[in-house]
């Protein structure tokens, strides 16, 4: 197997996914707000400030794993995508299919860590 190609596979598959819905938390998507009210948080302007902070952390993280594939980075990238998911299944209000579609963005990121190696120590985090 060609452990490099499957990286940059995983790496640009998972950065793709960040970059899209970095892109929409830019935009203020108006669909999400309901996963805000989900967790409780309801005021539309809180609500558009943190979808721009997301979009932000999204898009940056995207770009990090493009120029280097940092495993923190990466393992935040898998929980966040978990989160995404759950937010509308079983929390949110979204039938389990919207959970079930969003496997690949959480599984990449994680496929992605386990390739690169789970880190032995707390510095190899941050390489």
């Amino acid at each position: 197997m060609n452990v490099n190609l499957a990286s940059w596979i995983l790496r640009v598959a998972t950065a793709g996914s960040f970059i899209g819905h970095g892109m929409f938390a830019l935009q203020g998507k108006e669909g999400w707000f309901k996963y805000f009210e989900a967790v409780g948080i309801s005021n539309p302007e809180t609500i558009i400030t943190l979808l721009l902070l997301v979009g932000i952390l999204d898009i940056a993280l995207a770009i990090l794993i493009l120029i280097k594939p940092v495993r923190i980075a990466i393992l935040w990238m898998a929980f966040w995508g978990l989160w995404t998911a759950m937010i509308r299944w079983p929390i949110g209000p979204d039938p389990v299919w919207d959970f079930v579609e969003r496997w690949a963005n959480w599984g990449a990121p994680l496929a992605l860590l386990f390739l690169l190696g789970w880190p032995r120590n707390f510095r190899e985090w941050f390489r």
